[in-house]
């Protein structure tokens, strides 16, 4: 019977007992090495087993066996300034795209500073984007999560599905005009539906250059919205 074995499974002490078995032995009688503790990683990315080395007292373990079991730090969850923190979160993006079972690629479009610009590009897109933008608002929350939890820089992430982003700035801007003018005539606030802080902004900034009404953020995330209210003796503008 070997003396020694090495063992990588979920965690140290799962490890530990499957070797414990394999040797019939008790913790008493062996040697642990931990060569590499468990890590859950974030998001499902970036996780990795245990793996250990237990032989028994009689014998010490090898520096060849523990060398040979060592694996590459690929993709460490902390803070390393050796991780790319934009490559790492363009190979997230594109495992959550494969895994969705749509056939496209996801690309660093531009990156300015610290805005970093995400593109996708492929078949079915419609299901990437989702309606008015969901999906594709979930994908961007996810790779801004991604990006902060693997470096010390700050970064801010955009991810685009080949023009929606435009298009959809567009669609905001109209609708902001549309209901600024029903507030200014009707003399009534007008609700905007629940939105992301960066097209809420696309709504207050559009609406700095329209006189006769004010708009605010109201509510908690993810019910947050914008709230147009008419200022009082304010004429109807000319569209």
């Amino acid at each position: 019977m070997s003396k020694k074995v090495t063992v990588k499974d979920q965690t140290v002490d799962v490890a530990v007992a499957s070797a414990l078995k394999q040797l019939e032995a008790t913790r008493d009688q062996v040697h642990i090495d931990v060569i590499q503790e468990e890590r859950k990683g974030f998001l499902g990315f970036f996780s990795r087993q245990a793996i250990v080395a237990v032989s028994l007292k009689d014998e010490q373990p090898s520096e060849d066996l523990i060398q040979e079991a060592e694996p590459a730090n690929e993709f460490e969850v902390d803070k390393d300034e050796h991780v790319d923190p934009i490559m790492a979160t363009q190979e997230y993006l594109q495992t959550i795209i494969d895994e969705m079972g749509i056939e496209a690629t996801v690309g660093v479009e531009s990156k300015k500073d610290r805005d970093v610009w995400f593109d996708i590009h492929g078949e079915q897109l419609a299901m990437v984007i989702g309606k008015r933008g969901q999906t594709l608002n979930a994908l961007q929350q996810l790779a801004q999560l991604v990006i902060n939890q693997v470096t010390k820089k700050y970064y801010v992430v955009m991810v685009d599905a080949e023009g929606y982003r435009g298009r959809r700035k567009e669609t905001l801007e109209q609708l902001a005009i549309r209901m600024a003018y029903k507030a200014k005539t009707s003399g009534t606030p007008v609700q905007l539906e629940p939105m992301p802080s960066f097209e809420r902004k696309i709504i207050h900034h559009i609406l700095q250059r329209y006189k006769g009404v004010n708009t605010e953020s109201r509510g908690n995330e993810p019910h947050r919205h914008v709230r147009i209210t008419p200022r009082t003796n304010a004429s109807v503008p000319n569209k």
